[in-house]
């Protein structure tokens, strides 16, 4: 292959000086000799070609770079500058090969794309053969219906706990995307207890037939809904905070999660509340109880988002501090927000951070004592 770079090399005038007629066919040359040879190209080939198509990239017509993203998409050696350019383009005819096919592009590239690109960009990404939990994080939190949909239905893809909770706080008023979700084998127990929660009666059917194994579980979800809704159509005026049946708040302390959380939260358990947060944190209670009562509600939120907790459960533990007067109910709608804005990776690096202070605050009467002189005898 040294011939053919050096041929490249000598390109560099018509990059310069030629029109983009003729880049555009200068590039058709360059990237059929890249293709022919690529499985036998050395790293340092490899990037002289990348130099040279990512310069010519720039001087031509979007058709053409979107034949050229087309061509490299599938190559797992493809120049890595240059895929990467073509899945930033604006243009999604350019941008969607690459980002659908390309394994040249890592987590961190998709992340980065999918956070600062349009619906046709997280949708080409959605499409991947394989899709990693930090992926997906973003393709739910950002993405339209369409991304949605296209993401559950991705059997190569991937969710975290928090993922699987923004799909179930959205599949309001969508029934495929609820059926879609509750396909996924894998989501946690609690999750899809909230899903069947929130689903109409034709998509717990649907689930009911899917999952027969579930047919009790479901049995007991709809029970439990169905008494709810009862329940507060007779009685609207008693106070939301109904204690809990002997033995159930012992239960949802002993199995923490969004589900159990939330039922504490709405039954008014502040100190359980407070207990069960630090616990699913791994931080002090004095500290998860200095978030829970003081006047600003961004370090429980951010406490709240790392560990993946839905918004309902949110909203009940806020309604918590809306009782006791630390904030006005007004405030809820702001806190919601705020909720939707804050990624769950900058959260957890929040909760890191508090997490090592906290740490590090406990360890400080022990180092200031190992700096006291000895004593005189």
């Amino acid at each position: 292959m040294s011939a053919d770079v050096k041929f490249i090399g000598e390109v560099e005038n018509a990059i310069a000086n030629g029109s983009v007629g003729r880049c555009e066919e200068i590039l058709g040359r360059v990237t059929e000799l890249f293709i022919a040879g690529a499985t036998q190209l050395s790293d340092e080939e490899v990037a002289v070609f990348d130099d040279v198509i990512t310069r010519l990239a720039v001087e031509i017509e979007i058709s053409a770079r979107a034949l050229l993203s087309i061509r490299l998409a599938p190559i797992p050696n493809a120049p890595p500058r240059t895929i990467r350019t073509l899945a930033f383009d604006d243009a999604i005819e350019v941008a969607e090969p690459v980002l659908s096919q390309s394994p040249r592009l890592s987590d961190s590239d998709l992340v980065e794309n999918a956070r600062i690109k349009g619906q046709g960009h997280l949708l080409a990404i959605s499409r991947r053969r394989h899709l990693s939990e930090v992926v997906t994080d973003v393709l739910v939190e950002r993405g339209d219906q369409q991304v949605l949909m296209s993401t559950v239905e991705n059997r190569g893809a991937k969710f975290s706990n928090t993922g699987f909770s923004i799909l179930v706080q959205r599949t309001e008023g969508d029934e495929g995307l609820a059926v879609q979700i509750g396909e996924r084998t894998e989501i946690p127990p609690h999750l899809f207890r909230q899903l069947l929660a929130r689903a109409s009666l034709s998509v717990r059917r649907k689930l009911k037939a899917l999952h027969p194994e579930l047919s009790r579980e479901i049995h007991e979800v709809v029970e439990e809904v169905s008494s709810r809704i009862e329940s507060e159509t007779l009685t609207p005026s008693v106070d939301r905070h109904v204690a809990p049946e002997p033995g159930s708040m012992a239960r949802c302390i002993g199995q923490l999660d969004d589900y159990n959380l939330g039922k504490l939260a709405v039954a008014g358990a502040f100190a359980e509340v407070t207990s069960a947060l630090a616990s699913m944190a791994d931080l002090p209670s004095s500290y998860v109880e200095r978030s829970m009562t003081g006047r600003r509600s961004d370090g429980l939120l951010a406490l709240a988002r790392a560990v993946g907790l839905s918004w309902p459960t949110v909203k009940a533990i806020l309604m918590l501090r809306v009782d006791r007067r630390i904030i006005l109910e007004t405030e809820i709608g702001y806190c919601l927000a705020c909720y939707e804005r804050l990624r769950p990776e900058t959260a957890q690096q929040i909760l890191r951070f508090y997490r090592e202070r906290e740490k590090g605050d406990a360890m400080a009467p022990h180092k200031e004592r190992s700096k006291l002189p000895p004593r005189e005898h």
